[in-house]
């Protein structure tokens, strides 16, 4: 290694050091996941935990007891829906937490901001390992040649499925293993089938006010080749042909009968879990929960299998988002809660396994081929949707690009919206958020 490059690292190391002595260092932790503090009082046993917030909480005593630097998180849990609004309020008051979890579908609004610390020669300087982040989330959290979160998982859609309705529909392989279509038009042919041969329908989806049809309407467009944005010049492409066929064949699927577009999040997990359908399309978090369900053998579902995305066009590509960590930058600059702040961050990331348990795919390479990954339940059946998992380019307003995917796409099938119209309507509102990026 040359000297240029060793002695950032060290003097780094050299100054975290120093201030690692002082005892008592309190730092603040914002995160969603829920409020469990009280039902996990005391636990530091992670096999203990259950959920996202379980999990996370039960992380957090952890290290609250267990640490040696004398170091305490402080957790600020707050409310999904006004989230980002409430971390926001905190920047903008000049009172930002030491660290913060945050998408990374947000994470380009304070980065473009320069609200946020970089982070990469810190990393290296508490020990972790840039390199071993799968390429899908190491380049999510980096811009400008800097990495600017931790990120913690990815989290993608994937098919959920009812092996005994595919073995019944006579849709197996070889091996009697369901079978994953391989084109648009074997989708609607297997559809067909599942139909004919068992009187239930192929999907569920929740379809109402939920962004799971345009997640699966993005997976098919970066299938072929085609994305929504044009990130350099930051223009919308929502007219495309891409578009267009990925719109097409989620509305001949409601037109068909094989999807029913009333249903929304509690009732498409209903009628998978009934076995009403063959195929729920949800994410990775669902995982455990369905086959917790299947195996109390009271349920319709009882033979569960999970499935990465199929790739229907000539590309592998699946949705997928990350939840990231991140250290905003503070009006007055602490060395040694900067420190204390990083230790934990170290500590997420030691652990990264343990937050596997919820369904979400780690984001180290060396956990995701390790063995006890593999042992989870399921897992070796997605592992590969951390190779394929894909996302909107690095821009601001992704939100609000998926809302507004949400109001025009789901209109076609909720209330029959003409599809060019919808695409011609999504482009027009596309192109002004887009506007607003290009001003900064």
């Amino acid at each position: 290694m040359k000297m240029k490059t060793l002695l950032p690292a060290l003097l780094l190391a050299a100054m975290f050091g120093a201030t690692a002595a002082r005892a008592g260092t309190e730092i603040t932790l914002f995160r969603f996941f829920g409020g469990c503090s009280d039902a996990y009082a005391n636990v530091t046993d992670v096999a203990k935990a259950v959920g996202e917030c379980g999990i996370v909480q039960v992380l957090t005593n952890k290290f609250n007891a267990e640490n040696t630097d004398g170091i305490t998180v402080k957790t600020q849990s707050v409310e999904w829906g006004v989230y980002y609004d409430r971390l926001s309020a905190n920047v903008a008051g000049r009172t930002p937490p030491d660290i913060a979890v945050m998408h990374r579908s947000v994470l380009p609004n304070y980065q473009v901001r320069n609200l946020l610390l970089p982070l990469g020669k810190d990393f290296a300087a508490v020990g972790i390992d840039v390199a071993d982040f799968v390429p899908a989330a190491r380049e999510g959290v980096t811009a400008n040649g800097e990495v600017w979160a931790l990120p913690f998982d990815l989290h993608a859609l994937l098919w959920h499925v009812n092996a005994d309705l595919f073995i019944k529909a006579g849709l197996v392989d070889d091996k009697g293993q369901p079978k994953m279509p391989r084109s648009p038009a074997e989708l609607m042919q297997h559809a067909a089938t599942m139909k004919a041969k068992t009187g239930k329908a192929y999907f569920a989806i929740p379809s109402g006010a939920d962004p799971m049809p345009s997640w699966q309407y993005l997976t098919w467009v970066w299938q072929q080749g085609g994305n929504i944005v044009d990130a350099q010049k930051k223009e919308a492409l929502l007219e495309s042909k891409e578009s267009r066929e990925a719109l097409r064949l989620l509305d001949a699927l409601y037109a068909s009968g094989a999807a029913n577009p009333q249903h929304d999040y509690a009732a498409a997990q209903q009628a998978f879990l009934a076995g009403e359908a063959a195929v729920l399309v949800n994410g990775t978090w669902g995982v455990d929960t369905y086959a917790a369900q299947a195996a109390t053998g009271k349920s319709g579902l009882k033979n569960y299998v999970v499935r990465d995305m199929p790739t229907l066009y000539g590309k592998d590509a699946v949705w997928s988002d990350s939840h990231t960590w991140v250290m905003p930058k503070q009006s007055r600059p602490d060395p040694a809660k900067q420190k204390a702040a990083l230790t934990f961050l170290k500590f997420l990331n030691d652990n990264s396994l343990q937050w596997a348990r919820t369904g979400h795919l780690p984001v180290r390479a060396s956990v995701l081929q390790s063995a006890r990954m593999q042992a989870l339940p399921h897992r070796a059946e997605y592992t590969r949707t951390a190779t394929i998992a894909t996302a909107l380019p690095p821009i601001q307003y992704q939100r609000a690009l998926g809302d507004l995917l949400v109001n025009e796409l789901n209109s076609t099938w909720l209330v029959q919206k003409d599809p060019d119209k919808a695409l011609a309507d999504s482009q027009r509102a596309a192109a002004s958020i887009l506007r607003r990026s290009r001003r900064r």
